[in-house]
């Protein structure tokens, strides 16, 4: 399963029915679960993580150092879940001591050409990265989070689960749960319900989500004050916490 033109460390853990595509550049410290398939031309360094039955395209660049000034050399990670896609020419890189030391994609994830995650992001399950978007370091990406094509994301910026980004999309603050994002910087655009009804979200649960969103942005309520009303909505519309959290969780601000 490993092409004879590809260069393999000594060290790299790579299950047996792993698929090694050729000119494929495995370095120490990698560890590859079964079933994975890499295409030709893939470099992949450690130490990194990958899990099982992910499929990585050719000219793909994981788990190298981060673009950091600050980083020096000292070992850090990369963690990657299973059945993630990874098209041509992603680069996903290693996190830095300034964060927890690691990135992590999590799983199930749509990387389509040209992305990129950068050093120390936290990248949750089911997202899809349309082509050329691209995140700087310690931005989290929720749970089925879409990114449209060419979004670019601050440093330190939250995407919410359920969130989507237009094509195009400058993201400066955080983009709370549910809540459709377009322009440059980044505005609120109302909420991504298409999305919420194909993962089976109910049209009233759909319903109570559009409430909350118009209370957030558009009854004039002081931030404080509607918080506090979603708040309480949420002790009995349970679909509203996604969204509490990303707003309790914010650092940068959230996009008005």
């Amino acid at each position: 399963m490993i092409h004879a033109t590809a260069i393999v460390a000594g060290d790299a853990k790579i299950e047996a029915d792993v698929s090694v595509g050729p000119y494929s550049v495995i370095g120490p410290g990698v560890e590859i679960g079964g079933g994975t398939r890499l295409e030709g031309h893939v470099v992949i360094k450690g130490p990194t993580k990958i899990g099982r039955d992910n499929h990585i395209f050719q000219f793909a660049s994981i788990g190298d150092d981060p673009q950091d000034k600050k980083y020096g050399g000292e070992r850090t990670e990369l963690a990657i879940g299973d059945r993630n896609t990874i098209r041509e020419y992603c680069t996903i890189n290693r996190g830095t001591q300034q964060d927890q030391g690691v990135t992590h994609v999590g799983s199930d994830n749509w990387l389509m050409a040209y992305c990129h995650i950068a050093h120390d992001c936290v990248v949750g399950n089911h997202t899809i990265f349309a082509n050329n978007a691209s995140i700087a370091g310690h931005v989290h990406v929720g749970d089925w989070a879409m990114l449209g094509g060419f979004t670019t994301a601050h440093q330190f910026c939250r995407i919410g689960p359920h969130a989507l980004t237009s094509m195009f999309t400058y993201v400066t603050k955080d983009v709370p749960a549910f809540v459709t994002a377009a322009g440059r910087p980044a505005t609120p655009r109302g909420i991504n319900a298409e999305g919420l009804k194909r993962r089976g979200f109910s049209a009233e649960q759909i319903r109570n989500v559009r409430d909350a969103y118009r209370i957030l942005y558009r009854s004039g309520l002081k931030f404080e004050d509607a918080l506090a009303a979603l708040t309480e909505r949420a002790l009995e519309q349970a679909e509203l916490e996604p969204l509490l959290r990303s707003l309790r969780d914010s650092s940068r601000g959230f996009v008005r």
